[in-house]
């Protein structure tokens, strides 16, 4: 594990990891933002860093340059980190970082040695895609395992995509070959707000993994933000009467595409623009 800085060695008994990567994985930021919950909620501690330098093009993802309390300037690489806790007594390790540019192959095998080093008993990864969906209704997460016994005792089936991947898909697959138990959760954002983040799909997501994990979470803040979320997309929704037909086909599941329906790209325009007054006032 040449590119690993460790910061903590807890005696962790077969934790599970869950990760998370910002990137083409993850629509809305639901999947960094349920990491990014579950990290503060559960009282976790920096456990190790993956060091960015062989992984990333900097001009493509930019270091960010900040101050400390003294005024002091200081520079934040986009490095991976880990954090390690103990919710209700569970030992789980969560990964949170950005989906690498370089050399992926090197990155999961560095991803896989902490999770053997760990004697991990199950690897998760969180994402988000987007898809047809309506944002008035739950969130659909699926799931999928190359692990049999882990499918069949969780309900899951094994995913039959073909297409472009992601550094997920490619830890999957590596997990697989290994031998390694992992299961991917995927929330759905809908096409036509991908640029909001979504707290109603993080919310999903988080649900997910307390109840694999069989642990207790309160949600309230993720609640008040999916409402207010849905909330808002409603009020552009309600404002259009293209828009309102849109939504309606898609919630009755209609999905004709010779209906006279408006773009998604129109939909996704009105609705940042949506967004963008809000945060302004």
């Amino acid at each position: 594990m040449e590119h690993v800085r460790w910061m903590d060695r807890p005696d962790l008994d077969r934790p599970v990891v869950i990760a998370a990567f910002e990137g083409w994985n993850d629509a809305g930021d639901a999947a960094s933002a349920a990491v990014r919950w579950l990290r503060d909620r559960w009282g976790t501690e920096p456990l190790a860093e993956i060091d960015p330098e062989e992984f990333f093009d900097f001009t493509a993802t930019r270091p960010t340059a900040r101050l400390d309390d003294e005024g002091n300037r200081f520079i934040v690489w986009p490095s991976t980190d880990l954090w390690w806790g103990e919710p209700h007594g569970t030992p789980v390790v969560l990964v949170l970082g950005v989906e690498p540019h370089l050399q992926w192959r090197t990155f999961c095998e560095q991803v896989l040695a902490i999770v053997e080093d760990l004697d991990a008993r199950m690897f998760i990864t969180l994402g988000a895609n987007l898809r047809e969906v309506a944002h008035t209704r739950a969130v659909p997460v699926t799931g999928s395992s190359t692990d049999d016994e882990l499918s069949r005792r969780l309900g899951l089936t094994t995913s039959r995509y073909e297409g472009p991947t992601g550094i997920v898909g490619v830890l999957h697959d590596a997990c697989r070959r290994e031998g390694i138990p992992s299961l991917s959760l995927w929330a759905s954002v809908p096409t036509y707000v991908h640029a909001a983040p979504s707290p109603k799909a993080t919310l999903a997501l988080v649900l997910h993994v307390a109840g694999i994990l069989d642990v207790q979470v309160t949600t309230t803040d993720l609640e008040i933000a999916s409402a207010s979320y849905e909330r808002q997309i409603s009020e552009v929704v309600d404002a259009d009467e293209d828009m309102r037909d849109y939504l309606a086909r898609l919630e009755a599941h209609l999905g004709d595409e010779e209906q006279d329906v408006p773009s998604t790209a129109s939909l996704v325009e009105e609705v940042e623009r949506f967004l963008r007054d809000q945060h302004n006032d």
